[in-house]
């Protein structure tokens, strides 16, 4: 196959420690290392990114400044900050502030960009992909071939205020992506929360990593009791890992819980067994995260209650080759915890780590290229 001229727009990118950040920088590694041309546009880190295009010989260029702000709600007495809570909630809502502002800096960052096999914009957020829409017309398509990849539909899901973003931003997120050439999405059952006139657009593509890259522990676990951990922020009365905690502590197992999180002020009410049954964390760098994950037991994913979304933490764990036990918080599988305690995993998730080899996830993309 011929190698390509290729542009990835995103609003994450390394350093940042988050899903898309991973799946950009993945990417546009292996993208670079196959011999492609490679343009990232970004915002562009002038410590960390200089270093990263000479190591990859990829091109960053910089996206501009961001110069909408988020309210702060730490901030000012309770009442103060609730209707700050409140103010938030209904701008990101209605108005999609202020990620709003990337679809003015995507467009603009555009106008000089043409030429290319590939353009890959990544959300999300979705003004990414709002801002290439504006863009690319027939005089000025850009790319030969625009796909839109979508890490999570966009919606408001989970939340019990204001729970579905407005009429009116709906219709712009489906406008633009009628206008992709295709739309990526991670797993078979995001297909759903799709409008059904993007179905022949719609092509499933998984969250990509360098599997060879991966560190984890390979010695004989030795571990005094059950020790098992967690990774990412938590959504009281969906991903909540409270029941789940109370049941442990009335069954009166003895066990270890490592939870790496920034969610701290859930665990308040366990004070008096902090540090000793659980373990609380704050984030780590991803590569060390693994190998800590791949020391323990097993690791536990909280179930999201949701078929349309599948947390990429469930891909990073099957990395670690440590046993899934997936727990739905609200409807308590007592036996297959029991099990997992106990050191039998028959019931521990099935995912193949092959089937997230950037090696292969990169090769679809390109294989969408005209």
């Amino acid at each position: 196959m011929a190698n390509k001229k290729i542009l990835v727009v995103s609003r994450s990118f390394y350093p940042e420690n988050s899903p898309r950040s991973f799946r950009t920088t993945e990417l546009v590694k292996q993208f670079a290392k196959e011999g492609n041309d490679v343009t990232l546009i970004t915002f562009k880190n002038d410590t960390e990114h200089p270093v990263f295009e000479k190591e990859h010989n990829v091109t960053i260029r910089n996206l501009g400044a961001l110069k909408y702000k988020t309210p702060d709600i730490n901030k000012g007495h309770k009442y103060i900050k609730a209707v700050k809570r409140v103010a938030r909630r209904v701008l990101e809502m209605v108005f999609e502030y202020p990620n709003i502002e990337l679809a003015h800096l995507v467009t603009k960052a555009l106008k000089k960009e043409s030429g290319y096999d590939l353009l890959v914009s990544i959300a999300v957020p979705h003004p990414v992909h709002w801002g290439v829409a504006t863009a690319r017309s027939e005089k000025h398509p850009i790319a030969k071939t625009w796909v839109a990849d979508c890490g999570d539909p966009y919606s408001g899901f989970g939340k019990k205020f204001l729970s579905e973003k407005s009429s009116y931003l709906k219709k712009k997120a489906l406008n633009a992506l009628k206008k992709a050439d295709y739309v990526t999405v991670p797993f078979d059952g995001a297909i759903n929360a799709y409008d059904k006139s993007l179905s022949d657009k719609i092509v499933v593509i998984p969250q990509g990593f360098n599997i060879d890259e991966i560190n984890v522990f390979s010695g004989k676990l030795d571990n005094a009791v059950p020790t098992f951990g967690y990774a990412g922020s938590f959504i009281p009365g969906r991903r909540d890992p409270r029941p789940f905690i109370d049941h442990l502590l009335e069954k009166g197992y003895d066990f270890k819980f490592v939870i790496y999180t920034k969610s701290h002020e859930l665990f308040t009410k366990y004070k008096d067994i902090l540090d000793k049954k659980i373990i609380i964390r704050d984030y780590i760098p991803r590569d060390k995260l693994l190998f800590e994950l791949s020391t323990m037991d097993f690791v536990v994913n909280f179930d999201n209650r949701n078929e349309i979304q599948l947390p990429s933490k469930i891909i990073d764990y099957a990395l670690t080759t440590r046993p899934i036990l997936n727990v739905d918080a609200y409807d308590l599988n007592e036996k297959s915890i029991a099990e997992f305690i106990n050191g039998n995993y028959g019931a521990a998730l099935k995912i193949n780590p092959e089937d997230y080899n950037i090696k292969t996830v990169a090769n679809k993309f390109i294989k969408l290229a005209k």
